[in-house]
């Protein structure tokens, strides 16, 4: 087969082709490089705005973390199907662990409250004693979001309880301190208005009765009211001398002493003065003594001292009296509390004189201790920060 050399039109036709297809082709190429390039820094604009709302989310999640670290009140999210889906720190802290799951560790009571807020949709108030040491936890189960999910925040509310029944055991002891001594008053004035004229004999006999109840019923006043005063806090301002306090009132510890047949000695050495209240010192040192000497049978001794132990003061009383059993020891500073109540009625001991010394110790940032043997004796130590 021969072929025939082109011509000169046909060349330039081909040409011609050859450079409209040229010019397309660069046309297409700057069209599709500017695509890719405008389609490139979108990529790059689109990855920096997730980058920028992934570090906002990371964020959020961290002040959420801090806001829920930081709450007092447990927050625990429950899943619809019972999941824990976030618990804080302080929550983990009421319950003594980590929730792992409602059927778990979650305590019955706030599973109950869950499944009902979540059932009713509605909130649903609990209160449960949870956790080791035991707490006691008041708070509310509230139905979040539309799949069930149930929010449960809890309050820590031990102390709240434990002062109303330290309240309300105040209220019932003094009720019934007072009731006793108002009693025998009542009696007394009323057998001395009859017998006055019928048998003038008793008068006597019974006026002492009431001067004695009447005197009790001070003394059960007059510590309620330094309680109630001492509760609040001691005015620590004064530079005190307790070895000055303790000279002060050593005349009267004698008279007692004397009285009630016991030995008494008194030992001071030099030391710092602490900083507080003399009245509040003055108090503490006697309802010690008196305490100890009413305590003592006769014949027995009652030795306090004062001596410095580096940047501390003690005080110490020991007596060689009645003792006190150990499983008595934890509660002898409660209010009202007596190991020996016939003795204390019959020394006109009110219950509130140890309760009183622990109030004044603590306000003076210091601490006492007891060490007792039944039937050898007892010795109270305080220890006072000195005064810098």
């Amino acid at each position: 087969m021969t072929v025939q050399p082109a011509t000169v039109e046909e060349l330039l036709a081909v040409a011609a082709v050859l450079a409209v297809g040229a010019l397309v082709y660069s046309f297409w190429e700057r069209r599709e490089r500017h695509r890719v390039v405008h389609a490139s820094e979108a990529l790059g604009r689109s990855s920096r705005d997730l980058e920028r709302r992934l570090e906002e989310l990371d964020e959020d999640h961290r002040a959420m973390q801090t806001v829920l670290s930081s709450m007092q009140d447990g927050v625990i999210l429950i899943g619809p199907v019972g999941g824990i889906r976030l618990v804080n720190a302080a929550a983990e802290r009421h319950l003594g662990a980590h929730p792992a799951t409602v059927a778990g560790l979650l305590p019955v009571a706030l599973q109950q409250a869950a499944r009902r807020a979540s059932g009713e949709r509605t909130p649903c108030p609990v209160e449960v004693e949870a956790g080791t040491p035991s707490r006691w936890l008041r708070g509310e189960a509230v139905p979040v979001g539309d799949d069930g999910s149930v929010l449960l925040v809890l309050r820590d509310v031990t102390d709240a309880k434990r002062i109303d029944a330290t309240r309300r055991d105040l209220v019932a002891n003094a009720s019934h301190e007072l009731k006793t001594p108002a009693a025998s008053i009542q009696a007394a004035a009323e057998t001395i208005r009859t017998a006055a004229t019928d048998d003038p004999a008793v008068v006597s006999r019974f006026a002492e009765q009431l001067e004695r109840e009447a005197i009790r019923l001070s003394r059960i006043v007059s510590d309620l009211l330094d309680l109630s005063r001492l509760e609040t806090g001691s005015d620590l301002t004064e530079h005190v001398d307790l070895s000055e306090v303790l000279f002060e009132e050593e005349a009267r510890f004698e008279d007692a002493a004397h009285g009630a047949e016991v030995t008494l000695t008194v030992e001071v050495s030099r030391v710092r003065p602490v900083q507080g209240s003399v009245r509040d010192l003055a108090l503490m040192v006697r309802n010690l003594v008196d305490n100890a000497i009413r305590y003592t049978r006769p014949g027995g001794r009652v030795d306090v001292t004062i001596r410095a132990d580096d940047a501390q003061v003690l005080l110490t009383v020991t007596d060689t009296g009645i003792g006190i059993p150990s499983r008595e020891l934890p509660r002898i500073f409660e209010r009202f509390y007596r190991v020996d109540r016939a003795r204390s009625r019959e020394t006109g001991g009110t219950g509130l004189g140890l309760s009183i010394v622990k109030h004044i110790v603590e306000n003076h940032r210091g601490t006492v201790s007891v060490e007792s043997e039944l039937g050898r004796g007892s010795s109270f130590e305080v220890r006072l920060p000195a005064a810098t």
